[in-house]
């Protein structure tokens, strides 16, 4: 295996890794301070990608058909907070995974009759569509865009969560809720704000990976197995654990779909070798998950205690 090609996979995984956090990010947000389990969040970065293929389709714009995506999503998840979940964060753990487990089913059915079951395709501009040289590799400048702008949005959360008063507030709803209901704070808009960021990062994740994945029903289950995996990885609760997880479990995924398959193609006939790496690789974030569960069941990064 060249040098080269590994490199590329490096920067594969640290895309895919990118495209985790998106997801991550929300999820954990959501799951670490308002303590409610949504097995739609994987819905909303389909949904996502569904509002900016339709917005390219109609207006041939790609920035729009991402700013669609974002804002349909965080649109999405405002009408869902308010209109059914916002009941659901006081119930058991049992009724949320019900509830959010039926509307993953029923988005998944709602964009079959709207869009049809068929995979809808978006294509870059062309001054997207090129590749740029990275430490002398040749590599696809649109995903070089994800990894920056995924980047951004990792500063953007930092800033936001320990450098505002709105993060002040998400921290300190985290530590005492009844506190900061007890001094005025209205904990209901709050929890919205907090729900709608993360739908709006799923569905900024969905958007970006219209181009390089085709947008079809169910994309985003598989998608969603991957993040709360991101999320035990790195801690729940954590911004900082969504990010390192998402960069860990995106590098050794993809980096084992390449390596094992070489490393066992020098033991083994190449067919067998293929059959047997794909489905070591497959494994490996699922063990390196129950090592850290074993070693550190709180997460490789989990949240500080204020």
């Amino acid at each position: 295996m060249s040098p080269q090609l590994l490199f590329m996979q490096a920067l594969n995984g640290l895309q895919y890794g990118i495209l985790l956090f998106l997801l991550a990010a929300g999820l954990t947000l959501v799951f670490g301070i308002m303590s409610f389990i949504n097995l739609a969040h994987g819905a909303l970065y389909m949904m996502g990608a569904y509002f900016a293929a339709a917005t390219f389709g109609h207006t041939n714009s790609f920035l729009l058909a991402i700013l669609a995506g974002l804002g349909g999503a965080m649109a999405l998840g405002v009408a869902l907070d308010r209109c059914g979940f916002a009941r659901l964060y006081p119930r058991a753990h049992l009724d949320q995974v019900l509830a959010t487990f039926g509307l993953m089913l029923f988005c998944n059915e709602a964009v079959r009759m709207i869009w049809g079951s068929a995979p809808i395709f978006m294509s870059l501009p062309d001054a997207l569509s090129n590749t740029v040289m990275v430490l002398g590799t040749p590599y696809p400048l649109y995903r070089l865009l994800i990894i920056l702008a995924g980047l951004l949005v990792a500063l953007g959360l930092y800033l936001l969560i320990e450098r505002t008063r709105v993060g002040m507030l998400i921290r300190a709803g985290a530590s005492n809720r009844a506190m900061v209901a007890a001094l005025g704070v209205n904990i209901g808009w709050l929890n919205t704000f907090i729900f709608a960021l993360g739908a709006g990062l799923a569905g900024l994740g969905g958007a970006m990976v219209g181009p390089i994945l085709s947008v079809q029903p169910g994309m985003g289950d598989s998608i969603l197995i991957m993040t709360l995996v991101v999320i035990v990885i790195g801690g729940i609760g954590s911004i900082r654990g969504a990010f390192l997880g998402a960069l860990v479990v995106g590098l050794v995924d993809t980096l084992g779909r390449t390596v094992a398959p070489a490393l066992l193609g020098r033991a083994l006939e190449q067919e067998l070798a293929s059959t047997l790496g794909a489905a070591v690789s497959s494994l490996a974030v699922y063990v390196l998950m129950v090592i850290v569960l074993a070693v550190k069941p709180e997460g490789l990064f989990p949240v500080k205690k204020r």
